[in-house]
């Protein structure tokens, strides 16, 4: 076992060493399991946020959700995305906030005034949002509106990233690249394709996101 200091639901990614990859359980945030191979990942129980450059925000979705094998439904349960980031080998500082774990079709205003909230008060001016794909246009709506002057990507799968052939993996980096070389605004990053936030739309027939211009 691999002791974790959480704050408010944050983990701090940071200096490099192997552990195994891991899953964070839900009943004890204090602790990350190994479950599966050895990769390196970058951890630190430092919490000075003065050198942090990237903070990615999950809020559920797809990419987020668990098979359960029980009843055959999908569901959500601990986020996979220390376990994603941990396999994305970062080498720069990442800040990993757990907002919420929804289906975006779920998602109403409030909620948005959430993730809206936690862009403002982030000190990271680059920030990727995980985030379910139907209403994920409606989100980056009200995230550009703010106008916060901050590079904001949101992206999220069409399968779940527990789920073999999952685009969530691939999507996720694309969305860390994206935040890194772009200009601020807010984005939104699916298919190797990144889209301005008011020129893109998601083909459900396709099942895929085009520009919309």
């Amino acid at each position: 076992m691999l002791a974790l200091h959480f704050r408010s639901g944050f983990i701090r990614i940071h200096s490099f060493f192997y552990v195994r990859l891991a899953r964070i359980h839900e009943a004890d945030c204090s602790t990350v399991q190994a479950s599966g191979y050895d990769v390196p990942i970058t951890l630190s129980q430092r919490f000075d946020r003065d050198i942090m450059s990237l903070r990615i925000i999950a809020t559920g979705g797809t990419f987020d959700k668990h098979y359960f094998p029980l009843d055959g439904s999908l569901g959500f349960g601990a986020s996979v995305l220390p376990e994603a980031l941990a396999r994305a080998r970062l080498t720069e500082p990442c800040e990993f906030q757990s907002l919420m774990a929804i289906d975006s079709l779920d998602m109403q205003d409030h909620h948005r005034q959430q993730i809206l909230a936690a862009c403002k008060s982030a000190p990271e001016s680059r920030i990727v949002i995980v985030h379910g794909t139907d209403t994920m246009c409606d989100t980056a709506a009200v995230l550009a509106s703010a106008a916060l002057g901050k590079t904001i990507v949101l992206t999220g799968a069409m399968v779940p990233y527990a789920i073999a052939g999952s685009d969530a993996m691939f999507n996720l980096g694309s969305a860390i690249t994206a935040a890194s070389l772009s200009a601020p605004g807010v984005w939104i990053v699916m298919h190797a394709q990144v889209f301005a936030w008011n020129a893109v739309r998601k083909n459900r027939a396709a099942g895929i996101f085009e520009r919309s211009d």
